[in-house]
């Protein structure tokens, strides 16, 4: 298949073939993101008007939207400039008036003729007693009532169009709907109850009442599973590309992972172990390794990734381990350092600082294979790095390398493994849409012995008191960090911020204080990471997020000023920059009042829970997919039709049915094959066709 299927052509053909769409409506479309007729068709509706005909008003309790049938009596216009135009009607029981603003006397006349019957639909309020319709929505002869649906849909939209406008190129878009062949599931789809695709699109635009719009009712469900189903074979065909793609078989005997185990001071979780059997048993098979570790803050996941790199060098390979930031690679080796020590092998950093000769001798030393475990930051992947025989890389908190950079990576060996370590606990229905093309590692215990953080909300207002706080504890010889929050408008604003609280700390506490914030050269902010770590300042003052992954075991304080400005998972991962060491942690939330109910509801788990996980299905709960993981940085799909929060438990189906397909059709050229490719053109999933050409 070289192109778009020609059953497709009338979806994706120009807006302004619809009615009622010309140039300069198409335009305004943009705004819904909708450029063609394919595009307007999955805008569905998000809520409906009941239009239901009624005898009478009487009775009613205004105000709400009522359609009822009318005998026209006396119209009567404005006596000044300004004044409505009013018209007195009567339905079965009672007398009340339409009601127009800026109308001129002779269309009313026209559109209202005395004495003649009308079915009039729109919002009833009481004015002085008085009932009325402001602006009718609808005015239809007796003999047109038919035309107006009991339960009206309602779209979104954007300034410029009217829910009339949107209505027509609907129907119009409607009736060049084909009809296709069936991709999902027969047997899925009879369990589940689901309509045929064509038939599940005009009920979704038809809805008998708000139960229709609801996310389980089954058009809906079915259309959000198609989206999610083409959004899962693309990464199954992604995943299964790269499984065909030859791997080095990397099988370790175990003796140098044995050595560093048996020298630990304690046992590893059962997750742990799990994690590591799970991953030295895909290093070990034919094809490429493509494997999520995914584990809460403080779960242990530098062991087993330690493990993993261990396992390249007992197979005779050589290993990567890639940070985002520099401090981060610099504290992996800190971390490693002492295990590699235990097991015999050599472990080297390189950075973007390794300049002329030092860096010469490092690359020198790493094509030779005298390096065993390389750890760095993106400067492993330029052009002048050549490894002997690369065979694991390990990236290290995920979010900020795209797919892109994944394969990238994989470029470097003949077959690298790639083994990816998140601490963001992300819900799974979110771990499958970002992830699904990997296998899943889970981390779900803490090691034992850990001491749980405590925290506490406090009102800014007790500003003070909190200052007096930290200043004893400094006296014990304690640090602490201060996270000023990132005011969205503007850095600079931020900045200032933080500056105005380094200083109002530094006037209170001394030289103790230092400042880190994001518009400091990347030496400026080592520096002052540094000098923290060291002990040289006790207190730091931090805008940006403090790094991920920063190890300071005796920062034991973290405040958070206004911290009902951060989402729940940047709160999760703040807190967990503390907690490392053997001493009890708190962490202070302090919030600006009045809180609203949503922060409120946040700061209290926050406070009630240090379950990663369920602190980001609740975050999930609250704030939807796409802030949650900040869709734009994300590449997280905008889904059309699919509702992540609602219908998490589909995305799992979806990829379960995708695989299965794959497994069983890998070409895609059975009937139902051959459907699923329609649906990818159909959801313009192009990538994952030539994926499959490649493939």
């Amino acid at each position: 298949m070289t192109g778009r299927p020609e059953i497709l052509f009338p979806l994706f053909a120009s807006l302004e073939g619809l009615e009622g769409v010309g140039p300069k409506t198409s335009k305004l479309y943009k705004g819904l993101g909708v450029e063609t007729p394919r595009d307007l068709l999955f805008v569905l509706p998000h809520s409906g008007i009941d239009r239901r005909l009624r005898p009478t008003l009487r009775g009613l309790t205004p105000p709400l939207t009522v359609t009822v049938e009318v005998e026209i009596g006396a119209h009567l216009p404005p006596r000044q400039r300004g004044r409505p135009y009013r018209i007195v009607v009567t339905d079965a029981e009672q007398e009340f008036q339409l009601v127009f603003f800026h109308a001129r006397g002779d269309y009313l006349q026209k559109l209202l003729p005395m004495g003649q019957r009308r079915v009039i639909s729109g919002r009833v309020e009481s004015f002085d007693g008085v009932f009325q319709i402001v602006h009718p929505d609808h005015v239809l002869r007796p003999d047109e009532a038919e035309t107006l649906p009991e339960w009206e849909p309602v779209y979104p939209l954007v300034a410029g169009l009217t829910q009339r406008q949107v209505q027509k190129a609907m129907r119009s878009a409607l009736s060049r709907l084909p009809q296709f062949d069936e991709w999902i599931d027969p047997a899925l789809k009879a369990q589940r109850g689901w309509p045929d695709w064509h038939i599940a699109l005009r009920a979704a635009h038809a809805p008998q009442g708000a139960g229709d719009i609801a996310s389980g009712a089954p058009a809906r469900e079915r259309l959000a599973s198609d989206e999610l189903f083409a959004h899962q074979l693309t990464l199954a065909i992604a995943r299964s590309t790269q499984r065909r793609a030859r791997g080095a078989v990397t099988k370790g005997d175990g003796r140098l992972v044995s050595k560093v185990l048996a020298a630990l001071p304690y046992a590893p979780t059962g997750a742990q172990t799990r994690a590591i059997a799970e991953i030295t048993a895909d290093m070990a098979a034919p094809h490429k390794m493509n494997r999520l570790l995914q584990g809460d803050v403080g779960a242990g996941k530098t062991l087993v990734a330690m493990a993993a790199l261990l396992t390249a060098v007992e197979a005779g390979g050589q290993a990567a381990l890639m940070a985002p930031t520099e401090i981060l690679a610099r504290q992996h080796v800190e971390a490693l350092a002492p295990l590699a020590e235990e097991a015999g092998v050599t472990i080297t950093l390189l950075t973007g600082r390794d300049k002329g000769r030092e860096r010469a001798a490092k690359l020198a030393a790493l094509a030779e294979g005298r390096i065993d475990i390389l750890i760095g930051t993106h400067a492993l992947f330029q052009r002048d790095v050549v490894f002997r025989n690369l065979r694991l890389a390990v990236i290290d908190e995920q979010h900020r390398f795209g797919v892109a950079q994944r394969m990238a990576l994989g470029e470097k060996g003949a077959a690298v493994d790639i083994l990816v370590m998140t601490a963001t606990p992300i819900p799974r229905s979110l771990a499958l849409t970002q992830y699904g093309d990997m296998d899943l590692s889970l981390l779900d215990e803490k090691p034992p012995g850990r001491v749980p953080v405590i925290t506490s909300l406090a009102s800014l207002e007790r500003l003070d008191e909190v200052v007096a706080h930290l200043a004893r504890a400094l006296e014990e010889g304690r640090q602490a960090y201060w996270v000023c929050p990132l005011v969205e408008e503007s850095e600079s604003v931020s900045l200032t911020a933080a500056q105005a609280r380094f200083e109002h700390l530094r006037a209170r506490l001394g030289d103790a204080v230092g400042l880190v914030h994001g518009q400091l050269a990347p030496a400026d902010k080592d520096l002052a990471m540094a000098r923290f770590v060291a002990g040289e300042t006790r207190i730091l003052v931090a805008t940006t997020v403090i790094e991920v992954g920063v190890n300071v075991p005796n920062a034991t304080i973290m405040v958070i000023e206004r911290a009902e400005s951060f989402g729940l998972a940047q709160l999760h991962q703040l807190r967990g920059r503390v907690g490392r060491g053997a001493g009890a942690s708190t962490c202070l939330l302090l919030y600006e009042p009045p809180l609203g109910e949503t922060a409120s509801r946040r700061l209290k788990l926050m406070r009630d829970t240090d379950d990663g996980f369920r602190i980001s299905d609740e975050d999930l709960a609250i704030r939807g997919a796409g802030d949650m993981i900040g869709t734009a940085q994300s590449g997280l799909p905008r889904f059309r039709m699919a509702d992540l929060e609602r219908q998490a438990g589909l995305m799992q189906t979806a990829q379960s049915d995708a695989r299965k397909l794959l497994a069983d059709d890998a070409e895609l050229t059975s009937p139902r094959g051959q459907a699923a490719r329609l649906l990818l053109w159909l959801m313009e999933q192009d990538k994952a066709i030539r994926l499959m050409r490649i493939g």
